[in-house]
């Protein structure tokens, strides 16, 4: 699993990484609350391990961030906060678990695999993701970077497809046959019209753009030009 560790305690990082690697997984590590939210929004993760009191931003308001952009990556909290009011607060805020300080490797490995297993589960199904590009199926909400997109019927059918193949070509035929149900072409610039309004909401305004044009093959979207 793809582990992000919030941890500003760098010898904490370090055992929790060497020992997160022993046991087959591939984490990776931030030192503090505004790296930590960046590089969760910026990546797909299986689990976020996030410890609550972090220099910059703290880790509910990290916690709370995410969810309000809808990243629902389930958290695992560690904290030195271990009355009942604190944890309680800690899942308020988002978080899916809550582990005190001290723990055992043991505990903190089995909670994360159970988050892992629930994530891999539910998740994929509800959600598709491309860089900070979200969009929640059920609700039927998009955000970029934790901002709002309002989009139309149609240009979220648009904007679903294309994430549906993440990184691959979509041909104008795939396109008239899976979002406007036509199986022959109108011989209309309907598509090019509905690709530049999708791309000037999602794009218009990231460093990053997402939604390419592939001359004379069609459109992908991807979290790099390359």
């Amino acid at each position: 699993m793809k582990i992000l560790i919030i941890e500003d305690d760098s010898q904490a990082a370090q055992y929790l990484l060497k020992a997160l690697k022993e046991a087959g997984h591939n984490p990776d590590h931030a030192a503090d609350g505004e790296e930590g939210l960046e590089y969760a929004l910026a990546q797909s993760w299986d689990v976020l391990v996030v410890d609550r009191m972090l220099p910059k931003r703290d880790g509910l308001s990290v916690i709370e961030e995410l969810r309000k952009a809808g990243n629902h990556t389930p958290v695992l909290i560690l904290s030195a906060l271990s009355q009942v009011d604190d944890r309680v607060e800690g899942l308020r805020a988002g978080g899916d678990d809550y582990l005190p300080k001290p723990y055992a490797f043991s505990e903190l490995l089995a909670r994360v695999e159970v988050l892992g297993r629930r994530q891999s589960a539910t998740q994929v199904e509800t959600h598709l993701k491309v860089g900070d590009l979200v969009l929640d199926r059920l609700a039927h909400t998009v955000t970029r970077a934790g901002q709002p997109i309002v989009l139309q019927p149609r240009e979220f059918r648009l904007l679903e497809y294309l994430m549906k193949h993440a990184g691959q070509v979509v041909t104008r035929t795939m396109l008239l046959e899976n979002v406007w149900d036509y199986h022959f072409d109108p011989q209309t610039n309907v598509i090019d019209v509905h690709i530049s309004r999708l791309r000037s909401k999602i794009d218009k305004g990231f460093e990053t753009q997402l939604l390419h044009t592939i001359r004379g093959a069609g459109y992908s979207i991807r979290d790099s030009a390359g």
